[in-house]
């Protein structure tokens, strides 16, 4: 997609305020500090259009990012919250549940893992979530500049067993540094939009 016109239309917490263009949503959900800002801003060809973050669990609310007024990308806080309280925790979980199981524009996720790293139980219990929902899943591995070229396969390998991803959902390496698998990503993102 060529992106000219994003704006960050909304933070929410609840139902009531979602936007309501009803245009097709995408949900990025991925550990705190993973690159989903990083991975936002790349998509949208800008450099700290999504604010990154040292502090993991700096998204706190739902953002709803306006793309072209075609899409909106919705970046949902991270899980594995380092630092909030156990009750700040629950209200995530209830505010992210709300949305992945009820918004109709909702026509798939993409799940960030480190690529870095064999995926973490939080990984893992969050695709099993969302397969459960039937939602269409694309996993992208981020960090991938980090990683030796002769490893990746092995990446691919490491992160398809132990999320066990299933035939419908696809793994798409990706890099914020190089944009290796930007392209992958839209493509996949537009494939659903329909």
């Amino acid at each position: 997609m060529e992106v000219n016109n994003v704006s960050m239309n909304l933070s929410a917490v609840s139902a009531k305020q979602y936007p309501d263009e009803g245009y097709p949503e995408i949900a990025l959900l991925g550990r705190s500090n993973v690159g989903k800002s990083s991975l936002i801003n790349t998509l949208i060809n800008r450099k700290s259009f999504a604010r990154t973050s040292s502090t993991p669990g700096k998204t706190q609310t739902l953002n709803f990012y306006n793309i072209e007024d075609q899409l909106y990308l919705v970046d949902v806080p991270g899980y594995g919250f380092a630092k909030v309280s156990k009750k700040q925790r629950e209200e995530f979980g209830v505010m992210i549940e709300e949305y992945l199981t009820t918004r109709k524009p909702l026509r798939g996720v993409v799940i960030l893992v480190d690529g870095r790293h064999a995926p973490s139980d939080d990984d893992i219990s969050m695709y099993q979530y969302v397969s459960y929902y039937h939602l269409p899943t694309l996993v992208v591995a981020t960090k991938m500049d980090k990683v030796k070229k002769n490893q990746w396969n092995k990446t691919t390998s490491i992160v398809n067993k132990t999320m066990n991803i299933n035939q419908t959902d696809q793994l798409q390496l990706f890099s914020a540094e190089t944009k290796s698998g930007k392209d992958e990503v839209w493509q996949w993102i537009e494939d659903h939009m329909k």
